[in-house]
């Protein structure tokens, strides 16, 4: 991927995460938004360790060994880190996330982890269409890894993820219950071609 892929439809750019976007990232998480949306508190754990050391935190956002730490899951249990990298939206400012973990050589993912991609947008650019834009420039990137798809699970009562899904392509494979690390819960897989 180039420094940026830019979105057809608005100034939307995915970029990788680095120095001259970083306090407008540090902005976002000051102002109580979260990564994760499983858990609030990582917002604040992102500010300490930004705090602590900003390069290192810029390098760890993309990790394609698997070289970090352990994931918290919301219990607040860890498990293994999976290879991956963060890119963030752009629009002149920080406007969220968008997470991609996979396993090299396969689309198994361990119990523990729900989907291959993540993403979230900071809550007063929501309703732009961001995130589905998001999603699909991340696609493009997400290709490289030559998987036939990714699966990307939601709340079965967040229409709007579902919709920004389904808009990317995405299809519907199976209504599961969230395991206890994550709250348990009614949740929808979908299953996103990459294959062209």
């Amino acid at each position: 991927m180039k420094n940026e892929t830019t979105a057809k439809r608005s100034n939307l750019r995915l970029v990788w995460p680095a120095g001259e976007y970083l306090a407008s990232y540090i902005h976002a998480l000051e102002q109580g938004w979260s990564p994760d949306n499983t858990r609030a508190e990582a917002g604040r754990e992102e500010l300490a360790r930004i705090r602590e050391d900003p390069k290192r935190f810029l390098a760890e956002q993309v990790d394609r060994e698997a070289r970090g730490g352990p994931v918290v899951l919301p219990d607040g249990s860890t498990v293994e880190r999976l290879p991956g990298y963060k890119l963030w939206m752009w629009d002149g400012e920080f406007a969220g996330i968008v997470g991609f973990r996979w396993r090299p050589g396969t689309t198994d993912l361990p119990p523990t982890c729900l989907g291959h991609l993540g993403y979230a947008v900071v809550p007063w650019k929501r309703r732009r269409g961001y995130a589905t834009q998001a999603l699909a420039m991340a696609l493009e990137e997400i290709r490289k890894e030559r998987l036939p798809f990714i699966e990307i699970t939601t709340d079965e009562d967040n229409v709007a993820s579902q919709r920004v899904i389904e808009a990317n392509g995405g299809r519907l494979v199976e209504r599961f219950l969230k395991a206890g690390a994550y709250g348990g819960g009614k949740g929808l897989r979908y299953r996103v071609p990459l294959e062209i």
